[in-house]
């Protein structure tokens, strides 16, 4: 009865989501400033009679949790959408486009709000058929991971409380790789993680004709970095799977300079948190025997940004059979494995969650161009697949977990 219900709902909602996707993609704000973001979510969540609405997160007034049915007996479920924006001027010719210089949703967070509010609206209109509570999280800060700057909003929202009290947490990204409204979904490991490292090595600055009185700390840089790939190839079980990529050499002012210092800065990407573990120690040898061999010395600084976004067995598996029943199963596929990360992961380490792609890649809309491309942008005839996917979920998981 729900699953009709959630689907004829979805479908007279279809054009206010996409109205504020397009409000939200016009309005964008970067990592916590989506001050304005949240004070229209929370004035809509209000507006359709959701309790215990708690704003802000960190001390800021960005971010937002609700609750549907707070004091109801039984399981409960959380729905997590994220707000960011990125630092990007939009190349897109639409009638929506990016009014504020230099920032725009370029990785489809607009639609993940429009999504999450489209299926709050949904649930709030049958809400007494749901024998469980449900828990809306619109998160700030997804890009970014973890520096002095810009704290991952996942890990903040946690600290404060977001879970307390909730059994389980869906999320969904909108892919452009994938075709308009299939879903791609896996049990297990889904994305990476993602690390960052830079290793600086010093020597001894000097003439670039007079090699001899000087340390050269370039020629340790670059060998360093051939031998970095050692790394994967030679100490990397071949069933697993790695990257370590070097991202940025900075080094020297002049063209007859040999320089004091080389920064090497790149990033790893890991599925298995035993490898994870294992590669700052592996990064700092090769680091240290180079520098030894070639008389310089190396400094290793490592920051974990995010782990790996891992989804529940269990869950994963009942969100398949709910989405094969919503859209049809030829239209539901095994992801493949992504080395791409997002910070949904730190969720999943506290409860189990599921996370899956929705497909909005079409070449006749040009909605098929890269995420964090100037010229990304969604097709709004996936936005209510996504509605109907996550409401139709969180009524399915409180009905068979009662």
């Amino acid at each position: 009865m729900n699953g009709e219900k959630i689907k004829v709902i979805s479908e007279a909602f279809r054009d206010e989501v996409v109205e504020l996707r397009h409000q939200f993609h016009k309005h964008p704000e970067t990592a916590w400033k989506e001050v304005e973001t949240t004070r229209k979510i929370e004035s809509l969540l209000r507006e359709w009679g959701f309790e215990h609405i708690r704003r802000g997160v960190r001390g800021t007034s960005c971010g937002v949790v609700a609750d549907l049915n707070p004091g109801r007996e039984g399981p409960s479920i959380a729905l997590r959408a994220d707000m960011d924006a990125l630092a990007i001027k939009e190349e897109n010719s639409v009638p929506y486009v990016s009014e504020c210089e230099g920032v725009m949703h370029a990785c489809g967070h607009d639609s993940h709000m429009a999504i999450l509010l489209g299926a709050a609206r949904v649930l709030s209109l049958i809400k007494d058929d749901l024998p469980g509570r449900v828990r809306l999280i619109f998160q700030p800060a997804e890009e970014g991971g973890s520096t002095s700057e810009n704290y991952p909003g996942a890990e903040c929202m946690i600290r404060e409380g977001v879970l307390e009290g909730i059994d389980a947490i869906a999320g969904l990204h909108i892919w452009s790789p994938l075709e308009t409204g299939l879903v791609a979904v896996r049990p297990g490991a889904l994305m990476s993680a993602c690390d960052s490292w830079t290793v600086r090595i010093y020597g001894k600055g000097g003439h670039g004709a007079m090699p001899q009185d000087a340390i050269d700390p370039t020629l340790a840089a670059t060998t360093f970095v051939n031998l970095l790939q050692t790394i994967v190839s030679r100490e990397v079980d071949p069933k697993e799977i790695a990257i370590l990529s070097v991202g940025k050499i900075i080094t020297g002012s002049a063209f007859n300079i040999i320089p004091d210092s080389v920064e090497v800065t790149g990033t790893t990407r890991t599925f298995n948190p035993a490898i994870q573990d294992n590669m700052p120690v592996m990064i700092q040898r090769i680091a240290d025997g180079v520098c030894a061999a070639l008389r310089c010395r190396a400094e290793l600084e490592y920051t974990r940004f995010v782990p790996p976004t891992i989804n529940d067995e269990e869950l994963t598996k009942q969100f398949i059979e709910t989405a094969k029943g919503i859209i049809g199963e030829e239209r539901v596929q095994i992801s493949p494995l992504i080395m791409v990360s997002e910070d949904f992961s730190y969720f999943q380490e506290k409860i189990p969650g599921v996370f899956f792609f929705l497909g909005c890649g079409n070449p006749a809309k040009g909605t098929d161009n890269p995420h964090h491309s100037p010229r990304f942008n969604v097709d709004d005839d996936a936005l209510s697949t996504g509605v109907e996917l996550l409401a139709g979920f969180a009524a399915e998981f409180l009905a068979g977990k009662r």
